[in-house]
This record gives structure tokens, C-alpha cells and sequence, in this order.
């Protein structure tokens, strides 16, 4: 019977082509569409997985709400991690980690360094909590010795070729020098940070043992049993025992009477799994994704689905006439009801099944460019794994079950007596049993979520337009900056000279602090006097040069920029009009402020404020412009220039020729700062890009269906629209009648989606301390792109009935 059913679904496949087409290949695009998105969603919640205690290792996180500022940092201080060892069982493990930047890395005893972005310092535990299996060394011991380093394949390969690293030595930045004690396999993708080198922890680096010092990942190891949740609860204890006497120290109140100021300070764990989508601190190793956008697209694959799935019903609903016949001659041979079922229900499942054909073919071509926009390395290959094959085979039947169900239903209800009496009767079949009401229903359901999704689409490009053309507060057009210039020292200011010699470099300025989240100093000040916790600033503290302000093109709105005529500058500060706000200065300049300059809290520097910057964006515009200084001081993590002229790329040639001059061997590493700040929001930016591209597949999908809808609903008129054009009727009005119902199920539709949208896209927004206000003309254009869109698919068939010839139509009346 089986065999039969699959014989006869192969036929009717067959003598209906343009019908089988339309459904093949829309449900091909849906489940290609819902594939790739599975890929994706799968990939992003796979992160750190690979860990084999990832269910046991937490990162510890910190909250802080203090001078105006609330801080969420990924770092905590240094001692917490051996703290909740030493004091608490349950903890069976931690590792710290400390990341700086990029580092200049070259075999010792050479002189050309290469450029290394992933460098990350580790404490000797680093193999006992997380899963990194090493080619060669010992795990217990290769990181337990001072000055030791473990390096990747790739690094291996980079520094050394097919030599064998272990004992080589490799120099870091041109002062620090490292054994190689371990080789390990590349870090995987998903993981929420990527390593190449893993130095040991510099004991003689830092100043161990501060509270108030956050610069440390913390991660731990809880033995197995422990409920994190309680185990959680001991940070209110290990704040008061350790944060609190350093806090005393510093500002003379007690834990208690800093909180009753309105400030806080609180550690929390998120599991290691949860980092990557859940995240959403500042100073992350790497940046995260967002759970936000797994949902968004899990449920844009299913609405893609659905509207495949819809595409199918109305158009199996609408031939009904074309097989009333068939039925009907059927149910008179003998066939009854329930295989009937399965006749239709075999030829759904077979569609679905040439259809997941189709669409694989689709995903291995479309693979790299999807790669591309979303920043992944998925593979066809993937499609394959364990737990996704039997979804794959799987999801042909349950789509053809699901789809192919009404039309089954519906085509093997007819009743054989009615149907073969021909004429009128077997087309009037076609919308009974509420067909005509149930194919407009899904119309209105495919065009809303389509519209939903032009709506999205336009929304989330508009955000990103306001984001990069939006007054942040400097210039960034033009700004060169040349990375690494600590590698000369004190070359740098030659560096700089020699440059500004060259004809179309206005400014520059020596400074690793710039205006985008490259780098942060965050310290507590205090107005002049007694330490009042209501008028305390936690503000970033930049050190700069005297040409800083003027080659990044900030505006002094108050008082003035530093000088060299003005020796006692060196003890000037220069503050943003949010830190002015949160010291409540009326007249800020003049005013003093101090803090503490050593990391034992024992002495104050206290500067004098000269100066107000117009405020400015230094981080994401998910964030509220925070309090922040500019101090004379010695920082050459940097150089960055001012260019003009229209030969930009000779011009950094030049550039690059003085860096060879004065640096030879040093990597001339450089970029654009409006590059740099746009990288801030790549992550939007491919979502617009993914999102755009989904919502036009969504509108072509559901357009094939009003296609296919309009042809059979064309032809189903033939004798209507021909009677009309003998009785004077012009093609203007045919065409009128036959689009008018379509339309206006798209209106409909667009009534719908239109709240819809507005409520979800607020919510997206709301992640956003600077964003845009949601406007009418939004929705009307999505709504005329929706009406012109479905007009367009409709008319094609309007006209073509429009235009027959009324005899052709009428001949057998």
C-alpha cells in the first residue's frame, strides 16, 4: 500500500510541476532558512562546553555603585580567588587570569618581534579547571614555576616552525622574558575567550592583595555537591571581612555607612556556561554574545517554517477543486476516508522530503556567505552530528505531517455524490468546509510575521545609522593611531616629531588611553577636605600629553586645555561635565580634588581642576557617559595623529617609512579610529545584516504562496472574468477585482504585526542608553513595502486573466 501511495504521490508531483515548484521550493527556502539558524543558535549555546567540569566552574563578577558610577566589572580583585579557597570547602579550585592588551613577542635573542593579541597571564591551576590538553609538558607543573609559558600550535608554529618549542625562550615585549614549559591544542571557537600564550602569573607585577583594586578574572572550581546558589550567600561575609578594613582605610567609614551613601559593592557567579550569551559586564575578555538574539532568531526560523508550512496548506486547499473529481471517483471505487488520508498525507511527506533535499544543498552553498555576516565557521558537516541527525530526518515527516494534515483532511471529506455531479458544484467545494476562510487566516498569518520582520529590520538599521553618525563628543574622522609605541620607549616622541613633519599631519598626541573601550584606569576622588562619601567620584583617569585634547578634537567648554607655559600643570587635572556633576561643582574651576597615588593607601595626590571636557563617548552607547579626568602623564601605549588630504593610504605609507626608521624589527600595527569605534557595534551590525536577509526570504517565501494562491484563484474565475469582459467590464477593474482581496488581507496583516513589532523592538532598544525614538513612518513603510510587495505578486496574475480572450474562456458554455 505503502509503495502505491508513493507511486501515485510521485505522479501527481509530476503532472502538476508549476504547483510542485512553488511548494518544493518554498519549503526548501523555509527549512534551508530554519537550518542555518539552527546551526548558528546551536553554535552560540555550545560555548564552553567542551569543558569537562563546565557544569561545576563559575566566574566570579562584580557589581559596584559608587561617586555617581554603577560599575558591573568581569574582573575582580586578586585576592578573592585564594580567599574562598583557603576559607571555604566547597571551593575545590580557582585559576586567575589577567589580560593586557597586545603584546610584542619575539625568540630571544632576535630582533623582530610579531604581534600577539592573545596573550593571557594564568595562575599555575589553570589545568585543573578549565580543559586545555597539553601536546607536550605536564599540566601539573608547567605553569607552577616563575617565568614559565604555555603556547598553542599556532603560536608554536608562528615563533619556532617545526622546531620543538619546549625549553626555547621567548621575550615579551622586549623586557620580559619566558621558558616554554607546555605546548597545548588551539583553544576551540566556542570558547568565551581565546588564548594563544599563557604566561605565568607575574608575582612581582602587581601589588597583591588589594580589595579595591578590580583587575583579575576569578574563576572557581566548586566540588561536586555544592549548591551554588548558597555557596553564593558568602560573599556578604567575605565583603565585610576583607573589602570592608581596606574600605575604612581609604575613606574613613565603615561598610555600613558607605551602603546608607546610596554605594555598594557585590560579587555574584555565573556559571561558565552561561558567560558568552548571559554576560553583560564590562571588561570582558572577549565580547559576548547575546541570548537576546538566540531567541530572536530561533523564533524567526520557526515564523520562516511556518509561513513555508502555510504556503502549502492554502495552495493543497486551494486545488481542492482540481481533485474534487479524483475523490470523488476514489471514495465511488471503494477507497475509504482513512487512506485516502494517507495517500495525501504521503504526497505532503514526500514534497517534505525533496524539499529537505533541496534545502541541504542550499545550506552548503549558502555556508560561507552566512559564515561571513555572522562571524562563524560552521559546517554542512555539523548537519551530521549525533544529537542533530535524527532531527534532520525527522523533521521532513513532521513537517509534511503538519503541513499536509489539513489539506488531507479537508480533500478526503468530500462527499462523492456532490462532487461528481460536476459543473459549478466541485469549484463551490473548493471553499466549503471553511477552506476560503482558513486559506485567508493564514494569508493574514504569513504577511504579519513578514511584516513583523521588514519592521525589525528597518529598526535595527536605523539604530545602527544613529550609532555610527551620532555627535559623540570628539572627532573621529581621520585619527590615525599607531599602535605599540611602548616598544621604542623613549623613541616615541621622535617618532612623533618626525611625523608631524610630513605634510597633511595636523596634530598628534602620545597616549594609550583613547576614546574608545581600549583601555581603563578607574580611581575613587575626593573633593579637598574631609572625605564626604556623597560627593566622591569614581572616574576614569586618563594620562595624556599636552596635544591630546586637540588631536582628538575634544571642546573645553570651561577654563582651559594643559600648556607647557603653565609648569604646575603637572598637577592640573582636566574633568568631563559628568565628573563635574557628580563633585556637584558650580564652578569647577579652581576646585581641588585628590586621591591616593600607591597602592597602600597611604599617600594623596591632589590636583588642581583647570579645565572642562564637553562630554564625550569613551564607551558603548549601550552605556550612560560615566565621570572621567585627563592628568598629565607619561603613557606611550600609543601615538595617534590627526591627518588631512585626499591621499590618505600614501600618507600612512609615509607613516609607516619613519616607523621602520626609528623601530626596525617592530611590527607597524595601526588603525582608523572610527574603524575602532565601529567595532564596538559589529555585533549589531551583523544582526542587521542577518536579520535583512532573513526578512527578505520571509516575504519571498510567503510571496510564491500568493503567487501560486492567485493563479489558482485566477483560474478557478476564468469563467467569471470572462462573462464580466463581455458585459463591458475594462482590464483596469478585472485587475481591481481580482488584487482587492489579497490586499486586503495584507492590511489586515499589517494591523496585526504593527503592535507586535513596536513591543518587541522597544524591548531590543531598551539595551541602549542612547538610541532612537520608534516613528510612524516606520510602520508605513514596512506597510507600503508589504502592499507593494503582495501587489506586485498579485497583479502578475490579475493582468494575465485580465488580458485572455473572453471566448477561449466561454467556449464551453
Amino acid at each position: 500500500m505503502l509503495t502505491n501511495y508513493i507511486k501515485i504521490a510521485w505522479r501527481t508531483l509530476q503532472k502538476q510541476r508549476g504547483f510542485s515548484f512553488i511548494n518544493i521550493f518554498g519549503l526548501a527556502v523555509g527549512l534551508a532558512c530554519c537550518l542555518l539558524i539552527t546551526l548558528y543558535v546551536l553554535d552560540e549555546l555550545s560555548y564552553d562546553r567542551y569543558n569537562e567540569k563546565a557544569d561545576r566552574i563559575y566566574r566570579i563578577q562584580s557589581d559596584i555603585k559608587f561617586g555617581g558610577n554603577d560599575m558591573r566589572f568581569a574582573v575582580t580583585p586578586d585576592p578573592i580567588g585564594p580567599t574562598l579557597k583557603k576559607d571555604y570547602p566547597q571551593v575545590e579550585q580557582y585559576v586567575r587570569l589577567h589580560q593586557r592588551g597586545t603584546w610584542l613577542v619575539k625568540r630571544a635573542g632576535e630582533t623582530t618581534n610579531l604581534r600577539e593579541e592573545n596573550v593571557t597571564f594564568a595562575d599555575s591551576t589553570l589545568f585543573d579547571v578549565f580543559t586545555l590538553p597539553l601536546i607536550s609538558g605536564d599540566p601539573k607543573r608547567a605553569l607552577a614555576e616563575p617565568n614559565t609559558i604555555v603556547i598553542s600550535e599556532s603560536a608554536a608554529k608562528r615563533h619556532f616552525g617545526d622546531q620543538n618549542p619546549m625549553g626555547q625562550m621567548l621575550t615579551l615585549d622586549n623586557r620580559l622574558t619566558f621558558k616554554v614549559s607546555g605546548v597545548m591544542r588551539d583553544m576551540p571557537k566556542n570558547a568565551h575567550f581565546h588564548a594563544d600564550l599563557f604566561p605565568a602569573m607575574l608575582n612581582d607585577e602587581y601589588p597583591w592583595g588589594q580589595w579595591l583594586s578590580n583587575n583579575h578574572y576569578t574563576y572557581i572550581l566548586l566540588k561536586p555537591g555544592t549548591d551554588p546558589t548558597a555557596f553564593a550567600k558568602n560573599f556578604d561575609a567575605v565583603i565585610e571581612k576583607y573589602v570592608g578594613p581596606q574600605a575604612l582605610q581609604l575613606i574613613g567609614s565603615s561598610m555600613a555607612e558607605f551602603r546608607k551613601a546610596g554605594n555598594s559593592i557585590r560579587y555574584w557567579m555565573i556559571p561558565l556556561t552561561d558567560i558568552h550569551l548571559y554576560s553583560k559586564q564590562q571588561i570582558e575578555l572577549a565580547p559576548n554574545g547575546d541570548i537576546q538574539y538566540v531567541y530572536i532568531f530561533s523564533a524567526v526560523a520557526l515564523f520562516i517554517l511556518l509561513i513555508a508550512c502555510i504556503n502549502f496548506m492554502n495552495l493543497a486547499t486551494a486545488r481542492s477543486a482540481m481533485r474534487a473529481r479524483e475523490v470523488g471517483v476514489r471514495k465511488v471505487m471503494g477507497s475509504e476516508r482513512q487512506q485516502l488520508i494517507g495517500q495525501f498525507m504521503t504526497e505532503s511527506v514526500l514534497t517534505s522530503a525533496l524539499a529537505m533535499i533541496l534545502a541541504i544543498a542550499i545550506v552548503a552553498l549558502a555556508l560561507p556567505g552566512f559564515n561571513t555576516i555572522a562571524a562563524k565557521a560552521l559546517t554542512v558537516n555539523q548537519l551530521a552530528a549525533p544529537y542533530l541527525l535524527p532531527v534532520l530526518v525527522l523533521l521532513p515527516f513532521v513537517v509534511g505531517l503538519f503541513a499536509g494534515s489539513y489539506p488531507a483532511f479537508f480533500l478526503s471529506s468530500f462527499q462523492p455524490i456532490k462532487v461528481l455531479k460536476g459543473g459549478m458544484s466541485a469549484l463551490k467545494m473548493s471553499t466549503g468546509f471553511g477552506g476560503a476562510s482558513l486559506r485567508s487566516g493564514l494569508v493574514v498569518f504569513q504577511f504579519m510575521m513578514s511584516v513583523i520582520l521588514i519592521i525589525g529590520t528597518i529598526i535595527v538599521y536605523r539604530q545602527i545609522t544613529y550609532i555610527q553618525t551620532k555627535n559623540v563628543g570628539f572627532d573621529r574622522d581621520q585619527v590615525l593611531t599607531v599602535n605599540d609605541a611602548y616598544a621604542i620607549g623613549k623613541q616615541a616622541e621622535t617618532f612623533k616629531q618626525e611625523v608631524l613633519r610630513l605634510p597633511g599631519v595636523l596634530n598628534g598626541s602620545i597616549s594609550g588611553y583613547l576614546p574608545t573601550p581600549s583601555s581603563r584606569s578607574d580611581n575613587a576622588f575626593f573633593a579637598e577636605g574631609q572625605i564626604d562619601l556623597n560627593k566622591g567620584a569614581n572616574m576614569q583617569t586618563w594620562g595624556v600629553d599636552h596635544d591630546y585634547v586637540k588631536t582628538m578634537g575634544m571642546q573645553v567648554v570651561q577654563g582651559r586645555n594643559f600648556s607647557r607655559d603653565f609648569g604646575a600643570d603637572s598637577a592640573g587635572i582636566i574633568l568631563n561635565e559628568a565628573a563635574v556633576r557628580v563633585f556637584g561643582f558650580k564652578d569647577p574651576i579652581g576646585k581641588r580634588i585628590w586621591n591616593y597615588d600607591d597602592p597602600q593607601l597611604k599617600n594623596r595626590k591632589v590636583y588642581t581642576v583647570i579645565g572642562v571636557l564637553k562630554n564625550f563617548h569613551f564607551e558603548s552607547l549601550r552605556r550612560n557617559i560615566g565621570a572621567l579626568s585627563l592628568v598629565l602623564a607619561p603613557n606611550s601605549g600609543s601615538v595617534s595623529f590627526r591627518l588631512s588630504g585626499n591621499d590618505i593610504p600614501a600618507l600612512v605609507r609615509q607613516i609607516e617609512a619613519k616607523w621602520k626608521q626609528i623601530a626596525p624589527g617592530q611590527p607597524f600595527s595601526y588603525q582608523f579610529m572610527n574603524q575602532s569605534f565601529d567595532e564596538m557595534y559589529r555585533a549589531e551590525q551583523r544582526i542587521g545584516t542577518i536579520a535583512l536577509t532573513f526578512a527578505m526570504l520571509a516575504v519571498l517565501i510567503a510571496c510564491l504562496g500568493l503567487f501560486g494562491l492567485a493563479a489558482f484563484m485566477a483560474e478557478q474565475r476564468t469563467k467569471e472574468i470572462g462573462v464580466r469582459k463581455v458585459l463591458g467590464a475594462s482590464v483596469t477593474s478585472i485587475i481591481g477585482l481580482l488584487s482587492k482581496d489579497f490586499l486586503k488581507l495584507v492590511l489586515i496583516a499589517i494591523v496585526i504585526a504593527s503592535p507586535i513589532a513596536w513591543w518587541a523592538m522597544n524591548q531590543w532598544l531598551n539595551d541602549f542608553a542612547y538610541k532612537i525614538n520608534i516613528e510612524w513612518w516606520m510602520f508605513a513603510l514596512a506597510g507600503l513595502l508589504a502592499v507593494g510587495i503582495a501587489l506586485l505578486t498579485v497583479s502578475f496574475q490579475s493582468i494575465k486573466a485580465a488580458l485572455m480572450n473572453p471566448v477561449k474562456s466561454l467556449r464551453s458554455e
